[in-house]
């Protein structure tokens, strides 16, 4: 066997990076209360799989795989698991669920991994010959011979071109769900999170167009370093998108109000009494904030703070809160309490949304928690939605 020295370079410590990011990416969502979230341990098993990919790719690409041939086309399968998990992760991060018979999605996966063993389960003389064959075709090849007839399904020639239409089918899917989300629900076109999903998606849809580039222009598998490449700048766009939403980075770290779904204190027009918000400038902002619910109702974001709000009136938090105390004599989250049961009210009494559960109503609303929702619910309409929905359902019949 002829062994190559191994190369290092800008792109080998590209793709190195994205590895190892990749990694503490996966075990990040898929660890603590946040893998309890199932968009969480969606999005922590597909940068495990990317991350596994690009360090197969890595070794290829620096030719470590020399030194450890035993790992050729370890994360082969995993072509087939990438599509369906960013799918499952957009679908679940709207819907808070998976898609029904989600399981057929894996099943191309499942037979690859059983396709996998017949070239794993191989001499090393045949996989010495299979990394030259991909990675170094110059090379000459050594005799050896197969312990089991290398590929049942006959189709690892077209590997890929059928991770190209797997990517393209669950690139478009992901997008379909996204836009269907906004019809349901318009206001979610600006929301941050929808934002970040609506990125990620047309970043996994470059995928392939990058492989219809890449492939042609180089022998076998040679260039694929360029799309680990490009895994490793995906990695890296989802840790600056989760970053930018961490906590970490809040200034508020004596907010005005409880955190949600809490009570929040009582009466505290006191701290605004050197507030330099004068009635004039008061008015004007509950004009644009009644404005602004009225037209967007960005009530509905379950993401949705006080900093957030007063960013999109063109305030500071601290006016927006005195506004609310002062001439509303409500608390923040007082004020989403209000709208949302408002708008729960809407739903649960329209002939339209009768098929509706009483958790996909609390969704909508923008409640992470349907006890939540309930609480909030029987505080201001001394019923519960169950309750309400069967007196409008009477009234209706009547």
């Amino acid at each position: 066997m002829k062994i190559l020295p191994v190369q290092i370079d800008v792109y080998a410590l590209i793709i190195l990076l994205g590895v190892v990011q990749g990694l503490f990416l996966g075990v990040f969502f898929l660890t603590s209360k946040r893998g309890q979230n199932i968009a969480n341990r969606c999005h922590g098993w597909l940068t495990l799989a990317l991350a596994a990919v690009s360090g197969e790719i890595f070794l290829n690409y620096t030719n470590y795989t020399f030194q450890a041939l035993w790992t050729g086309d370890f994360s082969e399968p995993l072509n087939f698991v990438i599509g369906p998990l960013f799918y499952f992760y957009t679908f679940s991060r709207i819907r808070k669920r998976l898609p029904h018979r989600w399981g057929w999605h894996l099943l191309p996966f499942a037979v690859w991994v059983v396709n996998s063993l017949t070239w794993h389960y191989q001499p090393i003389e045949f996989k010495y010959n299979s990394y030259v064959h991909a990675w170094h075709p110059e090379l000459p090849y050594i005799d050896a011979d197969e312990y089991l007839e290398e590929d049942f399904t006959e189709l690892r020639a077209y590997i890929s071109e059928i991770t190209m239409v797997s990517c393209l089918i669950y690139a478009v899917l992901s997008l379909l769900t996204i836009r269907n989300a906004i019809r349901q629900r318009p206001e979610l076109r600006s929301s941050d999170q929808l934002q970040s999903l609506r990125f990620l998606s047309w970043m996994f849809a470059l995928v392939p167009l990058l492989i219809v580039l890449v492939k042609p222009q180089f022998q076998r598998d040679v260039g694929d370093y360029l799309l680990a490449t490009y895994i490793a700048a995906t990695i890296y766009a989802t840790s600056f998108l989760v970053m930018r939403g961490s906590v970490f980075f809040r200034e508020d770290l004596l907010p005005d109000s409880p955190a949600p779904e809490t009570e929040p204190p009582a009466d505290t027009r006191k701290k605004y009494e050197r507030s330099s918000l004068s009635e004039e400038i008061e008015e004007n902002l509950l004009n644009r904030l009644n404005r602004l619910f009225e037209d967007e109702k960005p009530y509905l974001e379950s993401d949705l703070s006080l900093p957030k709000l007063a960013q999109r009136l063109n305030t500071s938090p601290h006016h927006l809160s005195q506004l609310l105390n002062d001439r509303l004599e409500q608390s923040f989250f007082d004020l989403l309490a209000t709208y949302r049961v408002r708008e729960a009210q809407q739903l649960l009494r329209d002939a339209a949304t009768v098929n509706l559960k009483i958790d996909e109503i609390a969704e909508r609303v923008g409640y992470n928690s349907t006890s939540a929702f309930h609480t909030a619910f029987k505080r201001l309409t001394g019923q519960t939605p169950a309750q309400f929905r069967s007196m409008a359902t009477s009234s209706r019949s009547a």
